[in-house]
Formats: C-alpha cells, sequence, structure tokens
C-alpha cells in the first residue's frame, strides 16, 4: 500500500510541477502578445497558438491532477443521504465509470484523433496538429491511473484527505 502512495506522490509532483511550468510560461508569452500587440504594433501570431495550445495543456493535465486528488466536482446530494456503505458504493461506481470514459474517449479517442491528425500542420509554429493532441491520451491514461489509485484506497477504506484507513 505504501509502493502505491509513492507512485501517487511522484505522479502528483511531476503534474502539479508540470501545470507550473505551463502556467508560467503562458505567463511570460501574454505578456509578450501584450507588448508585441499594443507597444509595437505588430502581434505574433506565434505567441498566440502558443498560448492557445499552453492552455489547452494545462486545462487537461490540472483535470488529471484533480482527480487524483478526488477534488472533482461531484452532485453530492445523493452522496450525502447514503450512508457510509452506500457512500463507498457510489465512490466506487463513480471511479467505474470516470475510468471507462477516460480509457473509451481520452485514450482510445485521443490516439485515433492523434494519429489522423499527425499529417495536418499547425498554421504558425508548424508542427503536426497530432503533437498538439498527444496530450487528450496522456491525460486520459493519468486519469485511468488515478482512477486506479483512488478504487484500492477506497476498498481499503483510505481517507484521501488523511491518508489514515477509515
Amino acid at each position: 500500500m505504501e509502493a502505491l502512495h509513492k507512485i501517487r506522490k511522484i505522479i502528483d509532483v511531476i503534474l502539479s510541477s508540470a501545470c507550473a511550468i505551463i502556467f508560467a510560461a503562458m505567463v511570460v508569452i501574454g505578456t509578450y502578445q501584450i507588448v508585441t500587440r499594443f507597444i509595437f504594433k505588430s502581434p505574433s501570431t506565434v505567441s498566440e497558438e502558443l498560448l492557445t495550445y499552453s492552455f489547452t495543456w494545462m486545462a487537461l493535465l490540472s483535470s488529471a491532477y484533480v482527480f487524483g486528488k478526488r477534488d472533482h466536482m461531484r452532485m453530492g446530494f445523493m452522496a450525502d443521504k447514503a450512508g457510509p456503505g452506500g457512500q463507498k458504493i457510489l465512490g466506487i461506481l463513480s471511479e467505474i465509470l470516470i475510468m471507462v470514459l477516460a480509457a473509451s474517449v481520452m485514450i482510445y479517442g485521443g490516439v485515433t484523433i492523434t494519429h489522423l491528425t499527425m499529417t495536418q500542420s499547425t498554421a504558425s509554429l508548424g508542427i503536426p496538429m497530432g503533437v498538439v493532441y498527444t496530450i487528450i491520451p496522456i491525460s486520459g491514461v493519468l486519469i485511468v491511473l488515478y482512477s486506479i489509485l483512488n478504487l484500492i484506497d477506497l476498498i481499503m477504506g483510505v481517507d484521501r484527505t488523511t491518508g489514515k484507513e477509515e
């Protein structure tokens, strides 16, 4: 069980660091875009495209991170009315549904769209669109991995907020 928590911790650190780095890059690129547009009157299409793609990457990576923390939005009105056993069952069902959706849509669909768009290039950067879309299956794999870890925690009765068994 300790090995699973170490794996989760490593993934958490990597994802949170990646999101922080992407966000910092977005601030720098956005500032550059503002300066070139309003001071030099010569907007940069490369920076605009970089901002768009980096925002997408950050959103998908941070959503995987949030799923790992189990801090995602949920409708608690059903779970709050169920007892502890019912909440455990709903948590397990929720993780299974998330895993199936991430595996089918994000991993399978993401790999498919990535392969289909490898021949298309982005307008300003000139890189294959498939490279931009690789974040979809990557975040899908992370969400599935987190769902497996969350399922193990739920089944073993580990409270994610304290890390102790219930």
